[in-house]
């Protein structure tokens, strides 16, 4: 028989988790709205673009070519046994702008973007900093979350081309290695089944991921406490978060872009 405490337990989780997930929302939306709203701080959302994006280039690029190479193996090795070796760089380059190269990327971005964002404005939390911010008349959630939700909203999408860009020529190498294929007769094949209707829904969405991951970090780093060990604590969740975010709101994302954009059959 389950006691009476247990079940309280279990509600008071329940009732936290309601909580937390309500204040993540309005955070979000306070978000969304003062990023429309004067002063815009353009000099400290081009300082994070550059930070987020320029600074994540290495990362993305080497994770997109390996990812590439790999994805072509796989592929030539489903699809040699029907002899449709000359579909292996369009189904490559299909799988990629689809959903493997912004998927990738925004996991990729959450680990090293989400935790330092969570880190920095915890780290300036518990140091009373953003105290001191507010103190001398400065809108501290503006100037430390706002800017980072654009900046990270801007530099997604540009890091997801170059992700699916990578993952192609590390496909194109993979492939070259096996075959000899010349890079023309490759990238003619590769973009052969390819539209605008693949590339543009699929790396907007990405803009997405961004909010999210900069929502999350920004709140839990908001929102640190105990020091050191909150700071921590908040970079880990950071990560978590926006990964499980990203997740989650990819199924969302799918399923609208395949009602505006249906796939075509036959």
């Amino acid at each position: 028989m389950i006691s009476l405490s247990a079940v309280d337990r279990v509600g008071v989780r329940v009732l936290g988790l309601f909580e937390f997930v309500g204040a993540l929302a309005a955070f979000g939306a306070r978000a969304g709205v003062e990023a429309f709203r004067p002063p815009y701080e353009p000099r400290e959302i081009a300082r994070h673009v550059y930070q987020f994006g320029a600074r994540s280039t290495p990362l993305i690029l080497t994770a997109g070519l390996a990812i590439g190479v790999v994805l072509s193996m796989h592929t030539r090795a489903s699809l040699e046994r029907f002899g449709a070796e000359a579909l292996i760089p369009g189904g490559l380059a299909i799988a990629l702008i689809r959903e493997t190269g912004p998927l990738t990327a925004g996991l990729l971005i959450s680990g090293r973007v989400g935790a330092g964002i969570g880190a920095e404005i915890g780290a300036m939390r518990v140091t009373e900093q953003i105290d001191a911010l507010e103190a001398n008349a400065v809108d501290a959630f503006k100037y430390l979350a706002v800017t980072r939700i654009i900046a990270l909203m801007i530099a997604m999408p540009l890091l997801t081309l170059m992700m699916d860009f990578s993952g192609i020529c590390g496909g194109y190498l993979a492939e070259v290695a096996v075959s000899g294929m010349s890079w023309r007769l490759y990238f003619e094949r590769a973009f052969t089944y390819i539209s605008y209707s693949d590339l543009i829904p699929a790396t907007f969405k990405t803009i997405v991921f961004g909010y999210l991951i900069a929502v999350a970090g920004s709140y839990l780093g908001f929102t640190t406490s105990r020091g050191t060990e909150g700071v921590g604590e908040a970079s880990t969740r950071s990560v978590v978060m926006g990964s499980m975010l990203i997740i989650l709101s990819d199924v969302v994302l799918v399923k609208i872009i395949f009602f505006f954009y249906p796939p075509v059959s036959g």
